[in-house]
């Protein structure tokens, strides 16, 4: 064998390794913003779910209290003891603290109904929307940091 055979069956060459590097980059760049996306979106129906999960605990602290609950720890396990009006075990302990899946969430109850705000724990990063629901079950959204409320657009 002569000398440039040898050489030639060595290996890649810089340049054929920049090249792959350079194309590995571009793939990259253009997967990673439709990954974020996607994880915004499942934050955002984890949120939604999250929502029908206080909503079946205001039911249910409802029909045990005569009453909703006021705040969303109400609607949470109780430190220790039994179970009551303090706290009702009626959601899960994440949730009681107020924040789960990249949302947090804020329930302000009264003695004709209730509402849900959720917002995103890092806007643009965590959720593009927010949420609002009340007693009525509907649930209504808002795309922009903007808090939703009883005039936001419904979700169907």
């Amino acid at each position: 064998m002569s000398a440039p055979q040898r050489r030639r069956s060595r290996g890649f060459s810089l340049i054929e390794i920049m090249i792959v590097v350079a194309i590995i980059l571009v793939i990259a760049s253009i997967a990673i913003p439709k990954i974020n996306q996607q994880r915004m979106a499942a934050h955002e129906m984890a949120a939604i779910r999250t929502l029908t999960t206080i909503h079946t605990g205001q039911t249910q602290y409802f029909s045990q209290f005569g009453k909703y609950a006021t705040t969303i720890q109400e609607l949470g396990p109780p430190s220790s003891g039994q179970a009551g009006p303090a706290a009702a075990d009626l959601i899960p302990g994440e949730l009681a603290t107020g924040s789960k899946s990249g949302y947090n969430f804020t329930v302000t109850g009264g003695p004709q109904g209730y509402t849900i705000v959720a917002v995103p724990v890092a806007f643009g990063n965590t959720g593009r929307r927010t949420f609002f629901s009340d007693q009525t079950l509907v649930i209504r959204e808002n795309w922009g940091q903007e808090p939703a409320n009883a005039q936001s657009k419904e979700i169907k």
